[in-house]
């Protein structure tokens, strides 16, 4: 089995260093991980003839100075042009991405950029945005998760997964629960920038290829978002990130066509 890595942390984060390991039981694996940090991209591509650096790190590791999903796009049009990978696999995510997160992630833009390939793909992520995280349970669970995932695959096109994990040790994790995209918003988003944010996560401004002590044109005002999340009152239990609150991995399926039939259908009778 061909496998693609990447995620939206950067090439050197922990999460996909762990990943690669899990990953290597399954077949050969081919990492093209962004450069930097690229968190919120969703399915942002490096357009406009940016110039794109590409450096073979050896070892089947390669970083690419561009969005997660141009990752994909690098891999798929270059190194796999010809044989393309039979999955792919984005993250480990550093941080949540069920409920709405899964609307800006970078992790899972690169899945649905492989999605629209026709290419299996799958989103992990840890709910814990520390440079260290401990990624046992992940370790412990998601090779199983992931044969099962990929020995039932659908016949539709555009299926990708999106899963999440709990911080908890691997041991307390409860098992795996099939849920849907949560509702929810993001409340109260910008506040004054402080480094005191970043010490809440245990993260630096560095780690987000930011600087400690920016400089700011006069007439500048610093801002940082750093919201609440206000939970929606019609989630029921199978939300997903109220799955991973009670200590389940989620699984959710996600698909790249954003189409809303029933609404199509009530506009049909209008039109």
């Amino acid at each position: 089995m061909r496998i693609l890595i990447t995620n939206d942390d950067g090439y050197q984060a922990k999460g996909i260093k762990v990943l690669a390991e899990i990953m290597k039981e399954f077949g050969e694996v081919t990492v093209i991980a962004p450069k930097t940090h690229q968190s919120g991209m969703s399915m942002a591509v490096s357009l406009g003839f940016k110039q794109i650096a590409h450096k073979n790190l050896g070892d089947g590791w390669h970083y690419v100075d561009a969005t997660p999903a141009s990752c994909v796009k690098f891999g798929l049009n270059t190194m796999f042009l010809d044989n393309p990978p039979d999955v792919v696999v984005s993250g480990i995510n550093h941080g949540s991405n069920a409920s709405n997160a899964s609307c800006y992630s970078g992790t899972l833009g690169a899945a649905e950029e492989a999605a629209l390939n026709g290419i299996p793909a799958i989103g992990v992520s840890l709910d814990s945005l520390h440079p260290d995280a401990d990624f046992s349970g992940v370790a412990k669970h998601f090779g199983e998760i992931f044969k099962k995932l990929i020995s039932e695959l659908p016949q539709k096109y555009g299926v990708y997964y999106n899963v999440n994990f709990p911080d908890i040790p691997a041991e307390e994790i409860k098992g795996v629960r099939i849920g849907y995209q949560g509702l929810g918003k993001w409340v109260r988003e910008f506040k004054e920038w402080d480094l005191k944010h970043y010490e809440k996560y245990g993260i630096t401004p560095e780690l987000l290829g930011q600087s400690s002590h920016p400089v700011l044109e006069e007439g500048e005002e610093l801002y940082m978002m750093v919201g609440d999340f206000e939970d929606d009152p019609r989630n029921t239990p199978e939300a997903d990130h109220l799955l991973v609150k009670e200590g389940y991995v989620s699984i959710v399926a996600h698909n790249v066509d954003c189409t809303d039939y029933q609404e199509i259908e009530r506009l049909k009778k209008i039109f």
